[in-house]
């Protein structure tokens, strides 16, 4: 079974606490989407639980192996995409990935096999002859995606995996994390909060270098403010927001751009009562939407940063 254990995970440069004792645990059939503004330690986190980064203290753990102790044993069950994906430039595609292949101990039938899987699965058969310094911003992407996935490693740490890819590449890309992730465990940090709320069943934010949440996307969602909410858009957004305000239910309501958006008290549910009352004013509705809550909202919350800063 795949698993991460970070005992107090710690980073310094200089006086500077880069990452500040970070402690967690994640199992197998995970997706754990890992978030924080930029500068937060994200990256630092990531390069220390794959064993490029030294930690100033605490140690990380990969499938029961010391990344420190018994680093050649940890590192055969990681596969690593760091931001940038540095590459060979002047190497071809398929010289590259057969490259990885042996470092990774693949050879002959095996190798071949694993080959014919990532080209497959990352769509690289167009372009396993041309030189990775060629290759389009999305094409590097998808031949970093597969560097790192080529062993099939138990574990998969992915920094901005979909960065630089279309539309189509992105929903791939995502189809085949969520092809991959019964049986393993795949870190992803990302910007795109979209791409968490698809494909994450874990969520942790980082600021400062330390922890500040650890909760499932339903969890993270009932913390935010729009949690049980009401959005609605009718044809005299002002008169209705002063006539919903009188609803016990609702501690206040904000209309933004002709939108009304009504606040619970205490997050009860409060769609039946709007709706009633929309009924009995006869307002012309023409949307009427139950907001779950917003990764967003809390994010913005937890760091003080809005998500277009992370």
């Amino acid at each position: 079974m795949a698993s991460i254990v970070a005992h107090s995970l710690t980073r310094l440069y200089g006086s500077n606490k880069a990452v500040d004792a970070l402690s967690f645990e994640v199992a197998s059939g995970t997706v754990l989407g890992f978030l924080g503004p930029n500068g937060a330690g994200k990256s630092t986190t990531m390069r220390m639980l794959t064993g490029f980064l030294r930690p100033s203290a605490g140690r990380a753990v990969i499938n029961g192996h010391n990344l420190e102790t018994d680093a050649l044993a940890a590192r055969q069950a990681l596969g690593y995409l760091p931001e940038g994906a540095p590459m060979y430039p002047e190497m071809g595609v398929g010289e590259f990935l057969t490259f990885i292949g042996e470092i990774r101990g693949l050879r002959g039938h095996q190798l071949t096999a694993a080959l014919e899987r990532v080209v497959s699965q990352l769509d690289l058969g167009a372009v396993m002859d041309q030189s990775i310094g060629t290759l389009s911003k999305g094409f590097g992407r998808r031949v970093g995606i597969a560097q790192a996935m080529i062993h099939d490693p138990d574990v998969l740490i992915l920094d901005e995996p979909t960065d630089g890819l279309d539309p189509t590449q992105k929903i791939q890309v995502r189809q085949l994390i969520q092809a991959m992730s019964k049986d393993k465990i795949i870190v992803i940090s990302t910007h795109i909060l979209e791409e968490v709320e698809i494909l994450c069943n874990r969520i942790m934010v980082i600021a400062q270098g330390q922890l500040k949440l650890d909760d499932t996307p339903d969890g993270v969602r009932r913390l935010s403010r729009y949690a049980n909410a009401v959005s609605l858009v009718v044809d005299e957004p002002q008169a209705a927001a002063s006539k919903l305000s009188t609803l016990a239910e609702i501690a206040h309501v904000e209309v933004r751009r002709g939108r009304i958006t009504a606040f619970p008290r205490e997050s009860e549910a409060i769609g039946p009562a709007v709706y009633a009352l929309a009924q009995r004013e006869r307002w012309s509705i023409s949307e009427f939407h139950l907001e779950s809550g917003r990764l967003d909202d809390v994010f913005a919350q937890i760091t003080g940063a809005t998500p277009d800063e992370h």
